[in-house]
This record gives C-alpha cells, sequence and structure tokens, in this order.
C-alpha cells in the first residue's frame, strides 16, 4: 500500500461521503453511500458504514488500496521564485 497522500479542508472536520469526494475516490454521493454501507471504507483502520460519520483533521481513511490522510487548512503552494 502506498503511502497517504494529503487531503486538506477548510474545518476541524467533514462527513465521510464528501471526504471521498473531495478526495477524487468517487464521482458522486450514490456511489460514496454504497461503498461506505458496503463496508469497504475505512477511517483509521476501522471499518465505518455511516456515510454522515465526522473524519476529523489527523485521520487516516483507506478505500480501494489507497490511503487519504485528512489534514485543516490550505495546501501549500510551491511558488518558483
Amino acid at each position: 500500500m502506498t503511502s497517504a497522500e494529503p487531503v486538506h479542508i477548510r474545518d476541524a472536520s467533514i462527513r465521510l461521503g464528501q471526504l471521498l469526494k473531495l478526495a477524487g475516490l468517487v464521482e458522486d454521493g450514490v456511489m460514496a453511500r454504497t461503498i461506505i454501507a458496503a463496508g469497504e471504507v475505512s477511517v483509521d483502520g476501522r471499518p465505518e458504514t455511516r456515510r454522515g460519520a465526522q473524519v476529523r483533521a489527523g485521520s487516516t481513511v483507506e478505500y480501494a488500496g489507497q490511503r487519504i490522510e485528512v489534514v485543516t487548512g490550505e495546501p501549500e503552494i510551491d511558488v518558483p521564485w
């Protein structure tokens, strides 16, 4: 499995279904609901079956061999000076 890719959120937490869409792991809410209900998504190593579960900064989410880490704030922009 690869290292976790950071996904930046504005607030301290985000709903799991929204996070999966933001990270580009699913195309829409229907797909998010389906894979979450099927137990295919884990949060911090534990299966999560609630689409509305709050995922907090610092958590790691896994789906289909992909890992994302939730971080707050804006991503750093590398400015070539």
